[in-house]
């Protein structure tokens, strides 16, 4: 983006200031910790990387978890995202449904330790089964 200020004069000519665009991604932090807590309370090996303007938990080199803006996203088995998508709360990471098996569940059901613990552990355990995405 270019932005002209006509009032400031540089030996008679006008300056031009050329701007970037800057995209601020944030994600809830304290969300994402008590994710690590869990994985860490059930030993799983794990790191984080941001993505997708948020944070992703990657076991054995693949998305299980993650934090986008303040949601829960989690990686299931395909065979389940139907019958997940009826409760409450819960809606398809791609509105298109091209990525059968991620969803987003909102902050009213991760609020309690053991709902977010059950997704978690829903998610770790298709983990095994999940293929890695290519890099």
């Amino acid at each position: 983006m270019k932005i002209t200020n006509p009032g400031l004069q540089s030996g008679g000519a006008r300056i031009t200031y050329h701007v970037s665009r800057i995209t601020i991604m944030s994600y809830d932090e304290f969300l994402a910790e008590r994710i690590e807590r869990i994985l860490q309370e059930r030993r799983v090996q794990y790191h984080a990387k941001k993505m997708f303007g948020g944070v992703c938990h990657m076991v054995d080199d693949k998305i299980c978890t993650g934090v986008m803006r303040n949601e829960l996203l989690v990686r299931i088995d395909p065979v389940l995202h139907e019958k997940k998508l009826e409760q409450p709360g819960v809606s398809p990471l791609d509105a298109d449904g091209g990525m059968r098996g991620f969803l987003m569940i909102d902050p009213e059901n991760t609020d309690m330790d053991e709902d977010l613990r059950y997704w978690v552990d829903l998610a770790l355990e298709f983990n095994p089964r999940a293929k890695a995405t290519r890099k």
